[in-house]
């Protein structure tokens, strides 16, 4: 990778350099998942607060993962000839922006404005960090450097529901984006003070970066991340009715579920960016494999209570093994110029979400029963496998040409 230049072996004290720059650029990515996830558990307080329906406050999160999906290549695009430090930095200060507009929000419609502007940042700051912490460190441990800048995010899923219901209850739910806005100024101290900048970051320019998606093998990975991800989250997002209905939990207990289920996305997100260093091909057919068969155990063990809380915690782990997989991934086929590429990677991922979410729904709808949204992840991915497998061919096809 030409955007990895640090050494193989490197003093104590640049070791600790790298840490505290991918810790900043971690910071950043909770803080940003936390504005993501958080509002699930304020839509009561939110809706009597600015008298609208629950399905009305429901749009915020709708809201939210759309404006990800389009200003993820509108605001990298926008930034390209910036260092990769400075865009960082732009984008945190413009997502604190945005938490204070939704802490100060006095009516719902710019309660909105505030999400959407902190949902541009999203999905641009989750591709350029990815590239900034691979060009961190080694080649043999880029993976791991994305996986630990990632940890921002899982840690953001475990604590962001409890989180904002805990500050919602006591403070207010303003108190949560007020929390959240200081998180922000953390990450944005943490950047400027610890990420190094990169003189040659902006080589390829706009040109160069659009150019990458003449390429088949980042338009496969791309098609790969938004069926992987939608597979995993198929489940995801209707894990509490299927647990409370089908495997007869307590609403009570929920809150516990996906604890556990965090726990299982932190130790697959470090598990995934450990396989990905050692070889990205086998990592890539394994863990979707790994998802797409914790998925059918799921779709039988969720009818009893104990098998059902095993395979929270696996399908946490093996979803998101993916993630740093499917970002080392991406980053290879847009080798050279891979900020746009990684930032429409985000973008894929919400593309997957909305995706896999609209067509469990649409099973439920049509009373195929609250497992049905399970068996639709199970399709999706095996139609990730079958892609990863036309990409590893045309890989090899490509490969023998050269020679």
């Amino acid at each position: 990778m030409s955007t990895t230049t640090a050494p193989d072996r490197a003093p104590a004290a640049t070791k600790r350099r790298r840490s505290l720059a991918i810790g900043a650029l971690a910071l950043g990515a909770f803080g940003i998942g936390l504005t993501e996830f958080v509002v699930v558990g304020l839509l009561g307080p939110l809706g009597e607060d600015l008298h609208v329906s629950i399905s009305t406050a429901g749009l915020l999160v709708t809201g939210y993962a759309a404006s990800v999906a389009i200003g993820a290549p509108i605001m990298t695009a926008i930034g390209v000839n910036l260092p990769r430090k400075t865009m960082l930095a732009v984008l945190i200060a413009l997502f604190i922006a945005g938490s204070v507009l939704s802490a100060m929000a006095e009516t719902y419609a710019v309660l909105m404005v505030g999400r959407v502007v902190s949902a541009l940042c999203h999905g641009a700051y989750m591709g350029i960090g990815p590239v900034m912490a691979a060009s961190l460190v080694a080649p043999e441990k880029r993976s791991r450097a994305i996986a630990l800048m990632m940890t921002g995010l899982t840690l953001a899923n475990v604590i962001g529901v409890p989180f904002g219901t805990a500050l919602g209850q006591q403070l207010g739910w303003r108190a949560a984006f007020w929390a959240i806005a200081v998180i922000g100024a953390a990450a944005l101290a943490a950047i400027l003070l610890f990420v190094p900048a990169r003189p040659n970051d902006t080589a390829a320019g706009l040109r160069g970066e659009v150019a990458v998606f003449r390429r088949p093998q980042v338009w496969l990975v791309l098609t790969i991340t938004m069926l992987g991800w939608g597979a995993a989250y198929a489940a995801i997002t209707f894990l509490e009715p299927i647990l409370t209905q089908v495997a007869g939990f307590e609403k009570s207990t929920v809150p516990w579920l996906m604890l556990l289920f965090g726990v299982g996305l932190t130790a697959g997100n470090l598990l995934g960016g450990r396989l990905a260093d050692r070889a990205v091909m086998p990592a890539l057919f394994g863990t979707i494999t790994a998802a797409t068969a914790a998925l059918v155990v799921f779709a039988f063990a969720a009818h009893s209570p104990i098998p059902a809380a095993v395979m929270v915690f696996v399908i946490g782990a093996a979803g998101f093994a993916m993630v740093p997989v499917l970002q080392t991934r991406v980053l290879d086929a847009a080798e050279g110029a891979p900020s746009l590429a990684s930032s429409v990677n985000a973008a894929a991922f919400n593309v997957g979400i909305a995706l896999s979410a609209w067509f469990g729904g649409l099973a439920i709808s049509a009373d195929w029963g609250l497992t049905a949204p399970i068996w639709i992840g199970v399709a999706m991915g095996l139609a990730a496998l079958a892609t990863a497998a036309l990409a590893a061919s045309a890989e090899r096809r490509k490969s023998l040409t050269a020679r």
